[in-house]
């Protein structure tokens, strides 16, 4: 898979309350493409961080209906992709790629 591939599976890492104490248990969360499928997640994380993955856990979170000076509108669907590493592989999200 070509590294400019790798860029367009994954989108972003999330940071959040949950996010953070999930990487306590060696899991790191990625908003990924929506049409990402769970092994090119884990050949892309492979390929971006060098490190070896366990698991990948994927969900789709459904945009919702928001109104907005009565015209109504509609976020996007997002999936997120829960990436548990493999023992004494670790990814530092602060610091970035």
């Amino acid at each position: 898979m070509s590294n400019a591939k790798n860029y367009d599976v994954i989108v972003a890492p999330v940071v959040t309350e949950k996010s953070t104490l999930a990487s306590e248990n060696n899991q790191i969360v990625f908003d990924v493409a929506i049409s990402a499928t769970k092994p090119e997640i884990k050949a892309a994380v492979e390929d971006l961080f060098s490190v070896k993955v366990r698991a990948v856990n994927v969900l789709v979170r459904k945009g919702k209906t928001k109104r907005f000076r009565g015209i109504s509108g509609r976020r996007k669907d997002v999936k997120k992709a829960i990436v548990t590493l493999a023992e004494g592989h670790v990814i530092d999200i602060a610091s970035g790629l």
